[in-house]
């Protein structure tokens, strides 16, 4: 936490602004795959599998789709700082929380970092006198712009992001429209000289291709509309870069010789000079460092947002979770992460290191793919993704199998690092974090649906409220209030209407300083007059009462249906309102909210699925209906105001 004299940062809890609109999600997920994986990966692939590493490319697309998915489905839930981080401790408990956190910031960071350092493969054959220490010091140069960038503003990183991927999409598009015109199809004979077990093999090495897709869940609290926003911007990245692949890939086998292309570090490069002679070669050798800046700059911004997220969970010390005043980013995690990426250019040695960063890519992926079976299966109705992943719950179990075998690929020493980064995760937690941690994750609640009813906890359904608040730009305006304080009455069984009716004077008698009986006979006047039931399933009695600045409301809900003789249907769900004359106006206002609120199509659904009076109150609280403009509560004190910008 920030000490007394600290004036430069915010309380760790505050939330982060929304900066990055559609354009950046895409730029963001885009640049990030946008890297190695075209730029130098197609000499390896073609290495391993001759022209048939093409069907590589479009498998390994294939099998990131199941985690695109689930990421989109848990970022629409919980658009929180840390992405990957937050939904694992969220859904699997802080253990492996603090290891999925760890193991995020690991690899997105070690990728930053050696994506710089690739720069001088491409730097050569532009400037052929430059020296290995130059190269170092271009990407030590990078990455200090881009922590800068970082630290000034998320806004400024977001429009450098999408200025870059436009530029380097554009430059793509030219050399495949160049490239397609020269290619000779002799070159893709023959097609599968190692079979297709090198094809599936090879799919494994480029992989990683993309795996920075999902990397801008990791800034989701800083997305404007991430309902919307983040799973959309993926899908797009997804479609143009897969796209961008295949086309490259191809033209490139179709213009470059197999000799060459076979274990070259510059694929492209190559095929550029081809197609277009050394203006070619230096236009796409441009590319790839633009490509390589994309991923430093995404991998600062995103790699940061885990110790922010981890801090803010006690899992690290309160300084990580710091955010200045003045630019609203969270600069000790910035410059922790970009510390550490000026440590790798400078000393790290690359293959192992890579191929550690590659496997725990993996396990998160298959922490992901179970968070989301966690989340569905928890039964916690306040969790409520906008976007839902397809085939549940196949497709995360098929990815889960898909992704055993990637791993078993990677050998035996990323392994162990991996397993030695657990371990890390695990003492942190036992003698630093347990003793500050009262979560309870999602994991808990599938265990204590089996269990006895007082042993349940409401911390992650608290939170997931909240979360949804913010991600909806809910602002609880004096219906919202009504419902926090009242009283719900839930009606296992049919009963009687006027048992019913009894029970809510009871009530309505305490609360109002009223009359139980005159409460009584006026429900019960009201109902023979004219019938309280608006539609099948609803009634909504209201009633005047004597006195003035008086009013309440009383949602019930019946499983087994209450008669009214009004209607042929049972009703299951009431809203009853009371209220002296001086309230009439807002008593209409009230009619209007509850009018509003039946026509949301979820709310119906979570009402009847609700397990808990809480459950019930949190079904009206963040339902999308209309919120009343004059009635915004200013501060939650129940001060009525203007309305707040969202």
């Amino acid at each position: 936490m920030p000490t007394r004299n600290d004036t430069s940062a915010r309380c760790k809890d505050e939330p982060l602004k929304r900066h990055i609109g559609l354009a950046g999600v895409f730029s963001i997920s885009a640049g990030a795959m946008i890297s190695s994986g075209l730029f130098v990966l197609p000499g390896l692939a073609y290495a391993k599998a001759g022209p048939a590493m093409i069907f590589s490319y479009i498998i390994a697309a294939l099998l990131v789709l199941p985690s695109m998915f689930a990421k989109a489905e848990l970022s629409t839930a919980m658009p929180k700082a840390g992405g990957t981080y937050f939904f694992i401790e969220r859904s699997l408990g802080p253990v492996l929380g603090t290891y999925g956190g760890l193991a995020n910031w690991f690899s997105i960071t070690f990728k930053s970092a050696f994506a710089l350092v690739g720069i001088g493969a491409f730097a050569v054959l532009i400037f052929p006198g430059i020296s290995g220490q130059q190269i170092k010091l271009i990407a030590l140069g990078a990455c200090l712009f881009f922590t800068v960038l970082n630290l000034v503003s998320v806004k400024e990183a977001g429009r450098v992001q999408i200025i870059m991927v436009g530029t380097l999409i554009a430059i793509l598009i030219l050399y495949i429209g160049k490239g397609f015109i020269l290619t000779e199809p002799v070159r893709y004979h023959p097609f599968l000289p190692e079979g297709w077990k090198a094809v599936f093999s090879t799919a494994g090495l480029v992989f990683i291709s993309f795996g920075g897709l999902t990397k801008v869940s990791s800034i989701a609290e800083e997305i404007v509309a991430p309902s919307r926003n983040i799973p959309l911007g993926m899908f797009l990245a997804y479609f143009v870069v897969s796209l961008l692949y295949l086309f490259a890939v191809s033209v490139t086998v179709g213009i470059v010789s197999g000799s060459d292309l076979e274990g070259s570090m510059v694929p492209l490069s190559l095929g550029a000079r081809n197609a277009a002679g050394t203006p070619g070669l230096i236009i796409i050798s441009i590319a790839a460092i633009t490509a390589f800046f994309t991923t430093a700059n995404s991998g600062i911004l995103a790699a940061s947002r885990s110790p922010l997220a981890m801090s803010r969970d006690n899992l690290l010390p309160g300084m990580f979770s710091r955010v200045g005043r003045r630019f609203n980013t969270p600069y000790i995690a910035i410059l922790l992460t970009s510390g550490f990426m000026v440590i790798v250019i400078l000393f790290l040695s690359v293959e192992n290191l890579v191929k550690t960063a590659s496997t725990l890519m993996i396990l998160l992926f298959m922490m992901v793919n179970i968070s989301v079976i966690v989340m569905r299966e928890s039964g916690i109705r306040n969790y409520r993704p906008r976007f839902k992943v397809p085939l549940y719950p196949w497709l995360p179990l098929a990815a889960l199998i898909f992704y055993v075998f990637l791993l078993i690929e990677m050998g035996a020493v990323p392994l162990l690092i991996s397993g030695g980064f657990f371990l890390v995760g695990l003492a942190g937690y036992v003698f630093y974090s347990r003793r500050l941690v009262q979560r309870r994750s999602a994991l808990m609640h599938i265990v204590e649906r089996v269990t006895a009813r007082e042993l349940k906890t409401k911390t992650l359904a608290s939170e997931l409220r909240e979360i949804v608040k913010e991600r909806d730009s809910i602002v609880e305006d004096r219906f919202d209030m009504l419902i926090k304080n009242c009283v719900i009455l839930d009606c296992p069984e049919s009963e009687p209407l006027c048992d019913v009716i009894g029970r809510i004077s009871d009530i309505l008698a305490r609360r109002c300083s009223a009359d139980r009986s005159l409460l009584y006979d006026m429900f019960m006047e009201r109902e023979g007059q004219s019938g309280t039931v608006v539609k099948p399933g609803l009634a909504i009695p209201h009633i005047i009462i004597p006195g003035d600045g008086k009013f309440d409301v009383l949602p019930v809900r019946c499983r087994g249906g209450l008669r009214f003789s009004s209607s042929e249907d049972p009703v299951h769900t009431m809203f009853v309102l009371v209220g002296s004359v001086d309230e009439r106006n807002y008593h209409l206002r009230a009619l209007m909210a509850i009018a509003h609120l039946v026509q949301d199509p979820l709310f119906e659904r979570q009402w009847m699925a609700a397990e808990s009076i809480e459950e019930l109150r949190d079904a009206v609280l963040l339902s999308g209906r209309m919120r009343d403009p004059k009635s915004v509560i200013k501060g939650g004190a129940g001060e009525e105001s203007e309305p707040r910008p969202a």
